[in-house]
């Protein structure tokens, strides 16, 4: 069974055992570790390790010189030896290819997370919403969201001065 498969696996129990849900990671890993149904090997440690090592750089921001809050470090696909890696590097000193094949990546992501609510919303108003309620709609356009953004930004950089 892969470790994705014992997860959700632990999820189920957790469920099964009649603990309030929904319910937050953290009250599942407690009962989990509790329930000595996960604990930590050497290779988990690593994973585990490598993971919190990633989040901390996700969350890392920087100020450009136009004011700007930015990402500091960014993660890219690496195909070597016929394996793929993700590295990492600082926008400030990494290769003009490691950042386009890094925001190349990013948006990847962001196409395959808004295909995957699509089919979630899809499925959803096709099987689970109550006939009385209108269907939940999904708007992938982001243009506008990303317009009002920007001017609060630059309203709270002008109240900010």
């Amino acid at each position: 069974m892969s470790l994705y498969e014992q997860n959700l696996k632990i999820i189920d129990e957790y469920r099964e055992s009649g603990n309030p849900w929904p319910a937050t990671t953290m009250d599942m890993a407690r009962w989990a570790i509790g329930q000595r149904l996960w604990d930590i090997n050497p290779a988990r440690m690593v994973r585990q390790c490598a993971d919190q090592l990633a989040q901390a750089m996700r969350q890392e921001f920087i100020t450009d010189p136009q004011g700007r809050r930015v990402r500091a470090k960014h993660v890219a696909p690496y195909h070597e030896q016929g394996h793929l890696f993700f590295k990492w590097d600082d926008m400030r000193t990494a290769t003009h290819t490691h950042m386009e094949v890094s925001f190349a990546h990013r948006r990847e992501e962001i196409v395959g997370d808004c295909r995957q609510l699509k089919v979630d919303i899809d499925s959803y108003n096709e099987n689970y919403c109550p006939s009385d309620e209108r269907p939940v709609q999904g708007v992938f356009d982001f243009t506008d969201d990303l317009i009002e953004l920007e001017l609060e930004a630059k309203a709270n950089s002008l109240v900010a001065v």
